[in-house]
């Protein structure tokens, strides 16, 4: 497939009359979406600097003009820098200073964030382009610069990724084609569109099949199908968290009656695909990716619950000192792995960087994550003998417990099948002799459960093997997440058993819980 830029993407709508973009009670068609984009291009012509890099910020939820503005980057040459409004003060003026933004266009609601500090911020709402100007745009390939998206920053400052044409492009036309989406489809983006997810696997995808894309200013579970009714939305990306919170919305007997047929996205857990896809009568397919790009593949028909897939043949698991490729794992009797030491490793990309082009302005970065050839995810995992792969957590994630190094994903797998647990993190705290010790957060329902009865709950599992059971269980009313859902586990870790929550102390081997405060 020949790898298009954006620019080639939105210069084929500019004829297009049909809708093209849909706000609350807004309407736009293709073609007056590029017109538009051509007077937001006209503009950072005029206010932007051409001899130094041409980066401007965004700070806004997903309006029509963060559209506008990427087309006009795509016209103009300039970068769109997507600024993340959950970061304050000081850290969200470092993430505009190091993506070399000349100014930042903020909504009004978000500009007190940066007052008082040395960025340019100017008012998005009052931003005015000329009434009209010519469709001229810069010549763009496929290795050009777009845009920039920071990391999701859980393990420590988030990182700017450089995203080119052809890394927005290409997944949006490989997507649209491999889904058959045209113009009689809408596209539901209702992840932040300053984060990769809402570009890459919605964006790009409506702008690639020619579909109509209806946004949403923020993600709301309960706004979710009355959207999918009101705008005929037939795709919608996704990351795991916000599908789970449409499913634990309350059901309804015609939930299915709607136009919905295919969601696609990541991160999601086994049992939320499920029955998300049963609950409203269309398919779920759920994909391993990162901002990076460096390594993608998804879930087939035939792939196990748990299982993030089959990946491509470039994509091996290797061990993280060696890195030789690691055996297949194995498992007992009753599906414990067996040989976890020997079968976890990294996943990595043989073959190179994929769409990986890099972060901007960190060179160690880089290298870390390009090594000897590979492409390395920093992602921990497994495959089986039929080459599935399991998530095993981070490489930060890794807990060494009693001289074994276990992964925190499978422990936290088996903690989700508690009825009455809805979320959890495990992660390692120190310790008092040498290694780590096992704690867990959990999320419950509202449904009571206690230490005893928690206790029996892991006893019954076949497969948690005696050191993945937590030393410590801390219970708490939500997780600390990233704006893009994920979960901050480097704050759990560093607040360990220093806490006011009540935190349940395993008692000797068995396991018995008592419960206390933290410390």
């Amino acid at each position: 497939m020949d790898v298009p830029s954006v620019t080639d993407l939105l210069l084929a709508r500019a004829g297009d009359e049909l809708r093209g973009l849909r706000f609350e009670d807004e309407t736009y068609s293709w073609a007056e979406h590029v017109r538009a984009s051509a007077r937001h291009a006209a503009a950072l012509r005029a206010a932007l600097r051409w001899d130094i890099p041409p980066h401007v910020g965004i700070l806004a939820d997903n309006v029509p003009v963060f559209s506008f503005l990427l087309g006009a980057c795509a016209f103009s040459g300039a970068v769109l820098v997507g600024l993340n409004p959950t970061r304050r003060g000081e850290a969200l003026a470092r993430d505009a200073r190091l993506t070399d933004c000349q100014f930042v266009l903020a909504e009004r609601k978000y500009q007190p964030l940066l007052d008082g500090l040395d960025v340019d911020v100017r008012d998005l709402e009052s931003w005015t382009t000329p009434q009209d100007a010519p469709l001229d745009p810069v010549p763009a390939s496929a290795d050009d610069l777009l845009m920039l998206i920071f990391t999701s920053g859980t393990s420590g400052d988030p990182k700017a990724v450089r995203c080119t044409h052809g890394k927005i492009a290409f997944p949006g036309r490989m997507l649209a084609d491999r889904f058959g989406l045209s113009n009689q489809d809408t596209v539901y983006v209702s992840m932040p569109m300053f984060h990769s997810n809402a570009i890459m696997a919605g964006w790009a995808v409506g702008l690639a099949a020619g579909a109509g894309i209806a946004l949403r200013r923020k993600f709301s579970a309960s706004g979710f199908l009355p959207d999918v009714r009101k705008f005929g939305v037939t795709y919608a990306n996704y990351v795991g968290k916000p599908l789970s919170y449409v499913v634990a919305t309350a059901p309804r007997p015609d939930d299915a009656d709607n136009p919905l047929r295919l969601v696609y996205g990541n991160e999601g857990a086994g049992a939320d695909l499920t029955a998300f896809a049963e609950r409203f009568g269309c398919k779920v397919i759920d994909a391993f990716g990162s901002t990076e790009g460096g390594v993608g593949f998804s879930r087939t028909d035939d792939t196990p619950p748990a299982s993030l897939g089959r990946p491509t043949g470039d994509v091996a698991i290797v061990h993280p000192d060696t890195g030789r490729p690691c055996p297949p794992a194995e498992f007992d009797a009753a599906g414990r792995l067996t040989n976890a030491e020997e079968a976890v490793g990294e996943l990595v990309n043989t073959s190179g960087a994929g769409w990986f082009a890099g972060y901007y302005r960190d060179p160690e970065a880089d290298a870390d994550r390009l090594r000897g050839g590979r492409y390395h995810t920093g992602d921990l995992a497994y495959a089986d003998a039929d080459g599935f792969v399991y998530f095993a957590g981070r490489l930060g994630d890794w807990l060494r417990v009693d001289g074994e190094n276990l992964g925190t994903a499978p422990i936290e797998r088996i903690l989700l099948r508690h009825p009455a647990i809805t979320d959890t993190a495990v992660y390692a705290v120190p310790d008092p002799v040498t290694g780590d010790q096992v704690m867990a957060a959990i999320v419950t329902d509202g449904t009571p459960l206690d230490p005893a009865e928690f206790g029996r709950f892991l006893a019954a599992q076949p497969d948690l093997g005696p050191k993945q059971v937590p030393k410590y269980v801390r219970t708490v009313r939500e997780l600390p997440r990233t704006s893009t859902f994920k979960v901050i586990k480097r704050q759990l870790a560093a607040e360990g058993l220093d806490c006011p929550d009540v935190i349940w102390t395993r008692c000797g081997r068995d396991l018995g819980y008592t419960a206390g405060r933290g410390h």
